[in-house]
């Protein structure tokens, strides 16, 4: 685990927040914190699975992160617990997870508890039998909203809660040298072809024919994301960066993007991080859930049907050959691009 007691001369801190993963609920805090910071002047050591503690790198609001490693979450949780308890108990916990792991650590815990609200039973309901009233209550508060009723009366405007991710200058250079040596022009396309459950992912023929497209149109891309089987490297050649780039390095990739499109994905919140705007494409999930990219220019495209959702994070198994994905057409998404492109 990487944490030290606080320290005289260290960063201070006056609470600790806690969400362990995923990527794109991690990246969902940080508009949250960045707003008690404005708000409240609050600062915040942030426990969260090490693979994700790069997400709050230069963030003014997280002096520290307690990062643990996943081994330590899945196998030795109660250890770990117990070490967190133990060296920062004293402080006010924030949990932003809600689940069996976090509510053991606040068991430990000796300072004041606050839990967000996860409106489990309104998802329940709405995913069950579609009722309007669920849906309406749903919609009244995306997850950065209902993040911050772990503090707040009220939910404050999603406007002033979306995500906040910090680049340095040398970042940003780093990023330009890479791309002039890709020999990209700008304006460029990111595309994050990929998903961690499949009933999420569009069609791959969908992604080529999209790759074509811009071609045609003059609009180069890359590719960006993680993989076992990446499938557009014969098309993006060597612009196709799959598992060839940090979370960093792809944080400072998509700041310097004009758009990405992606599914319901961790690299969609990292865009918005940034201000780059998305169209994101939304298949067994749904905006309901609060998961959406929120910026002011950000294209939701999802096709209504009336097995959607079917699934709070896409993991249950479709048996209609993703039709609410390939309903949506690559010349869709193409007049989407074009859209997010546009001056107006």
């Amino acid at each position: 685990m990487l944490f030290d007691k606080p320290k005289p001369d260290g960063p201070t801190f006056d609470a600790v927040a806690v969400r362990l993963s995923a990527l794109g609920d991690v990246v969902l805090t940080t508009g949250v914190l960045d707003y008690w910071l404005r708000t409240r002047n609050m600062h915040f050591a942030v426990i969260t699975r090490e693979r994700f503690a790069p997400v709050f790198l230069r963030h003014p609001a997280v002096p520290a992160v307690l990062a643990v490693k996943d081994n330590e979450v899945s196998q030795n949780w109660y250890k770990s617990a117990s070490e967190l308890a133990r060296a920062f108990g004293g402080l006010p916990l924030i949990d932003l997870h809600g689940t069996g792991r976090t509510l053991l650590l606040a068991s430990m815990w000796k300072g004041k508890y606050s839990r967000y609200p996860k409106f489990g039973f309104a998802r329940r309901l709405y995913r069950a039998f579609r009722l309007g009233r669920a849906e309406a209550r749903l919609l009244a508060a995306n997850v950065p909203q209902r993040y911050a009723l772990a503090l707040e009366d009220t939910p404050p405007p999603a406007s002033a809660l979306t995500p906040k991710l910090f680049l340095g200058d040398e970042e940003r250079a780093e990023a330009t040298i890479f791309l002039a040596s890709l020999d990209l022009p700008r304006p460029f396309i990111a595309l994050h072809p990929y998903a961690t459950h499949e009933n999420k992912a569009w069609p791959e023929e969908h992604w080529l024919a999209l790759a074509r497209r811009l071609t045609e149109a003059g609009l180069p891309y890359v590719v960006v994301g993680r993989s076992k089987t990446p499938f557009l490297k014969h098309l993006a050649r060597d612009r196709d960066l799959t598992n060839q780039t940090s979370l960093r390095a792809t944080i400072a990739l998509l700041d310097a993007a004009s758009a990405l499109v992606t599914g319901d994905s961790g690299p969609m919140h990292l865009a918005g991080g940034v201000n780059t705007p998305v169209a994101a494409l939304f298949g067994p999930t749904t905006r309901a859930w609060g998961f959406y990219p929120a910026g002011q220019r950000d294209i939701i495209l999802e096709a209504p049907l009336p097995c959607r959702p079917c699934s709070l994070h896409g993991g249950k198994r479709c048996t209609r050959n993703r039709e609410c994905l390939a309903a949506i057409g690559p010349e869709t998404v193409f007049e989407a691009v074009m859209q997010l492109l546009s001056p107006d």
